[in-house]
């Protein structure tokens, strides 16, 4: 099973993500993307796992968020390590609207981010197979406040 770094802990990865083709909600934790969880709106109520949804990190996130704040889940994916606007987007989810569930970093970030990527916000990491979790999660305490 795939695994992810959350509260600064490796542990298994429950969450899988739809396929864009997908014309069904399938048993199980699922990360829908936005469109997918807006086209899944009559199934999601009755569906036997939990719904998590990935928005770009260049959402604006004011127009979308107030039902996306019920989810367990919301993932920001970053499309490439020098685009920095999810960092943004998970300050403004979890100061201005008080979220407190999890919030995932996917794509295309890099180890030596997870630091500023949780004092924004980030308190799970989705990094690449080639990524030691262990040696990654000592990232999260590079510096002292």
């Amino acid at each position: 099973m795939p695994q992810v770094l959350k509260d600064n802990c490796v542990i298994e990865d429950s969450w899988t993500v739809l396929a864009e083709d997908s014309d069904r909600l399938p048993k199980g934790d699922l990360l829908l993307s936005y469109s997918q969880w807006q086209n899944f709106s009559d199934q999601i109520d009755s569906h036997d796992g939990d719904i998590g949804v990935i928005i770009e990190g260049n959402t604006e996130i004011e127009e979308i968020i107030e039902p996306l704040l019920e989810l367990p889940l919301i993932a920001i994916n970053f499309p490439k390590f020098a685009d920095g606007r999810g960092f943004s987007t998970a300050r403004l989810i979890r100061e201005r609207y008080n979220y407190s569930g999890e919030i995932r970093a996917v794509g295309g970030f890099i180890r030596d981010q997870l630091y500023l990527l949780s004092r924004c916000g980030f308190n799970a990491f989705k990094l690449g197979d080639s990524n030691d979790l262990t040696e990654s999660a000592k990232s999260l305490k590079d510096f002292s406040e």
